[in-house]
């Protein structure tokens, strides 16, 4: 009899273990899109600002510039991504149309375009060779098509909307399969002194029904936020998820604070891009060459957008011969470099993992010095991890506190003072439902 009851006791026990283990595994609040979860693994990738502000040395142009300014006699796109793919770079977005409505396509709805140029004679197209040369390095491509157009004449009526459409149309149906759509909020005066009212919804459920897999970047997204500053840098706290209702892009959009650390109740996931030059300004100018930013400053970035659960959007402008400078190249390369020591040997890997509840203890056999920990959420089951705090000491009864931090979601890579420990112990302080942790590395960053 006392048999008896000891296995339906253990049978009893088992079935807890497992439907507490369901749960945690079941989706808690919003969660990310197939789509956002694929762009999320990306991490890194460029960002290319070129067209005529490239030969006027402006970076906000007119729309008045004679087309013939944009001469780019040794364009090489499959530089552009070579040194892309080099530098672990995922893929290139372009701005194939700035808000001076120059498009680097032969554009059939606007005579302001590579078409009316005299590079190439007129036969030449950015869109279409940087298509080839993304396919060819195997990395992907994504496009930036800027609604304020200060060339068009229909801008500033209801008809530019239309044409707006008409111009996205080309670029998602001619050109490949693209993984980002980049929009500002930008929004000034037309020709005829009106502001355009962007008809975003239209344009929205247009891009999506010519390319269904895109993720759409703008200050509410649908699928990206804007992190609130073109420094780099989201903050410590970051939520994927944010509030839309009401909001607006561009003037009407939330706070900068808001959308730098998201809403921790937000409603819809929409997770973090760190967008930012690697030289001073997002147009190439020659008088810049020294504003290039260094390997660890970019590495800095790093830490500071991907280390903080975000992609890493770096702008690299073209020259006016229309090839990447060597100096950011240079940087770029470096910066890989620093990359891959930084991340070589996880120190952690042969460790031992036992979780009790909201603790994670890590066991080595020998003892590991280190000065980074790089956590992870499963976030395709929402993000739940309000703050943790770390651990770590010869043995369970020799651990002190060596960090503390807020949020983990898709990636946190936190740093502090070099130990060596044989016992580390991450400690899930507040939550918003029961963890579902992912990975957990350790490393030696030197400086």
């Amino acid at each position: 009899m006392r048999l008896k009851k000891t296995i339906a006791f253990i049978l009893f026990t088992l079935s807890i273990l497992t439907i507490s283990n369901s749960k945690a595994q079941e989706k808690f609040g919003p969660t990310p899109s197939p789509q956002q979860l694929a762009w999320q693994e990306k991490e890194f990738y460029l960002f290319m600002h070129f067209g005529p502000n490239t030969f006027t040395n402006l970076e906000w142009g007119k729309g008045s510039e004679d087309p013939n300014v944009f001469n780019p006699t040794q364009i090489d796109c499959n530089q552009w991504a070579r040194i892309a793919k080099a530098s672990g770079a995922k893929g290139i977005i372009i701005t194939a149309k700035h808000h001076d409505g120059f498009c680097l396509w032969p554009s059939k709805f606007s005579t302001h375009t590579v078409r009316e140029s005299k590079w190439m004679n007129g036969k030449g197209d950015v869109i279409k060779m940087l298509s080839e040369a993304c396919k060819k390095a195997g990395i992907e491509m994504g496009v930036y098509i800027s609604p304020w157009d200060r060339n068009h004449p229909q801008y500033g009526t209801p008809a530019y909307n239309d044409i707006y459409i008409q111009t996205m149309k080309e670029l998602l149906t001619g050109y490949g399969k693209f993984f980002e759509l980049w929009w500002d909020g930008a929004n000034g005066e037309g020709q005829n002194g009106k502001k355009q009212v962007y008809d975003f919804k239209r344009f929205q459920d247009s891009a999506l029904s010519y390319q269904s897999h895109l993720v759409i970047f703008s200050d509410i997204g649908p699928h990206i936020r804007w992190i609130g500053n073109e420094d780099g840098i989201i903050n410590e706290t970051n939520w994927n998820l944010l509030d839309t209702a009401g909001f607006k892009r561009g003037e009407g959009a939330p706070p900068t604070d808001t959308l730098n650390r998201g809403n921790i109740n937000g409603k819809a996931w929409i997770p973090g891009e760190a967008d930012v030059s690697i030289r001073k300004g997002w147009f190439y100018h020659e008088e810049e060459d020294n504003t290039v930013k260094t390997d660890k400053q970019l590495f800095n970035l790093y830490l500071k957008n991907v280390g903080r659960g975000g992609n890493f959007l770096l702008n690299v402008p073209p020259n006016r011969k229309g090839l990447i400078s060597s100096v950011d190249s240079a940087a770029l390369m470096n910066f890989k470099k620093m990359r891959d020591a930084a991340f070589k040997t996880n120190v952690l890997k042969d460790a031992v993992i036992k979780k009790h509840g909201n603790e994670m203890e890590i066991c080595l056999t020998q003892a590991a010095t280190f000065n980074t920990l790089q956590l992870q959420e499963q976030i395709k089951f929402g993000q739940r991890v309000i703050s943790f705090e770390i651990e770590a000491g010869d043995n369970e009864n020799s651990l002190k506190k060596i960090a503390a931090s807020t949020t983990i979601g898709r990636k946190k890579i936190i740093q502090f003072p070099t130990v060596t420990a044989k016992c580390i112990k991450v400690k899930i302080t507040a939550a918003k439902a029961n963890p579902v942790m992912g990975a957990i590395a350790g490393y030696l960053i030197k400086e």
